[in-house]
């Protein structure tokens, strides 16, 4: 896999070897037609008139206030996320991303990604979205197959999803990703590998596939599912793999396989402890400053109040100590297959390696971690147990 602190130039910091991260940005757009039994992402159903160039006004009036955080550095990807972004229009789109590009420079080989659903009326705007400069789709179909997308709540079919990967193709998308779940309810390895070679035979450029789970404060977590037994999980885990890997889609994540050169560039950043600015009801980021200090803020979640002009965006922040630093670096890079550079560490943080010494000699000696002093990545056996090995990094 290349390398990810190779892919992203990074902006010289002061003293410690620390280096301002490349920056991304993420904008949240809160709705959805309905709000799936599984899903736990700040969404909300849908009016039958959405209110675009008021949550786009706020969206940019958002943004201006971050811009402090930019420390003259470009954006090196874009990922609209959801809810289901796909619902706006092209033109809502367009003026959002023009306005962003005026408060911040693009990287000229900037990453746009749209999260889609593959009914018909979001496939009839995908030319419209890849002339604004959107270069990449993740269409989140889940499954083909209709008693388990019914069981999932989801509004499409299976025939929608197969004409939108090839819809997103004639639209001249030569990058997208495909969302797909395993592990659902009644769902045989049989049944799970049929919806991965479907999903194959569509020849996205990328694959998020992951097991479902069952998350707090959703209608899932309150009335669960049957769901496959353990062993039946492993079995589905481990074909699943085996068929990605003979079709050359590479694992490089946890939940993520790409063909060569097409790893999600925003997500690496994000994997890599990059710097990203998010905007919109409820968004996240993570945000640095040249000194080597680090924060996370998080935005208003409700859309109604994130619109309210009597209300503030930002919801709160949180400085990240010192010491809190080796394990929020690792909780994410530990989740790349090939792990990153051991100095990575030292230019995100600004801490000295040696500072996880003590912690990597007692994962290494659990099998947890390589031994290798010039990179930090996760055994086979780490990467299953990832929560078992964070704990030797815990504050």
């Amino acid at each position: 896999m290349t390398e990810p602190a190779l892919i992203f130039p990074a902006t010289r910091g002061t003293g410690t070897g620390f280096e301002l991260p490349p920056l991304a940005l993420y904008i949240h757009i809160p709705w959805c037609i309905r709000k799936c039994p599984y899903c736990d992402f700040n969404s909300h159903t849908a009016a039958a008139v959405l209110p675009e160039d008021a949550y786009v006004d706020a969206l940019l009036a958002d943004l201006d206030q971050d811009l402090g955080h930019v420390h003259g550095r470009h954006l090196s990807s874009i990922f609209f996320g959801g809810g289901t972004p796909s619902l706006f229009s092209a033109q809502a789109l367009g003026r959002l991303l023009q306005g962003v590009e005026q408060r911040i420079a693009f990287s000229a080989d900037i990453e746009i990604t749209l999260e889609a659903n593959p009914g018909t009326f979001e496939q009839a705007k995908f030319a419209a979205y890849r002339r604004l400069g959107i270069n990449r789709l993740s269409i989140g179909v889940q499954s083909f197959q209709a008693s388990k997308l019914i069981a999932l709540g989801r509004v499409h079919n299976g025939d929608e999803a197969i004409r939108a990967a090839d819809m997103a193709r004639r639209a001249g998308f030569d990058n997208f990703n495909l969302d797909l779940m395993h592990g659902l309810p009644e769902q045989s390895l049989d049944d799970a590998l049929a919806d991965l070679c479907q999903a194959i035979d569509l020849q996205p450029t990328h694959l998020s596939w992951y097991q479902l789970t069952m998350e707090p404060n959703t209608v899932f977590w309150n009335q669960p599912p049957q769901l496959p037994e353990d062993d039946l999980l492993w079995d589905i885990q481990e074909a699943g793999q085996q068929l990605l890997a003979a079709q050359g889609y590479a694992q490089y994540e946890v939940s993520a396989y790409a063909r060569p050169g097409r790893q999600a560039r925003h997500n690496l950043n994000y994997w890599s402890f990059g710097d990203f600015i998010g905007i919109g009801a409820g968004a996240h980021a993570k945000l640095s400053d040249p000194q080597g200090r680090s924060r996370r803020t998080w935005k208003t979640r409700l859309p109604k109040d994130y619109l309210d002009p009597e209300k503030h965006f930002l919801a709160g922040e949180r400085l990240l100590e010192p010491a809190e630093l080796p394990f929020e670096f690792l909780m994410n890079v530990l989740r790349l297959s090939d792990g990153v550079a051991a100095e990575l560490f030292v230019q995100r943080t600004g801490l000295a390696l040696d500072d996880l010494s003590a912690a990597r000699r007692e994962a290494e000696a659990r099998g947890l971690l390589c031994a290798d002093p010039a990179r930090l990545v996760a055994t086979r056996e780490g990467q299953l147990f990832l929560n078992d090995l964070l704990q030797h990094f815990l504050p």
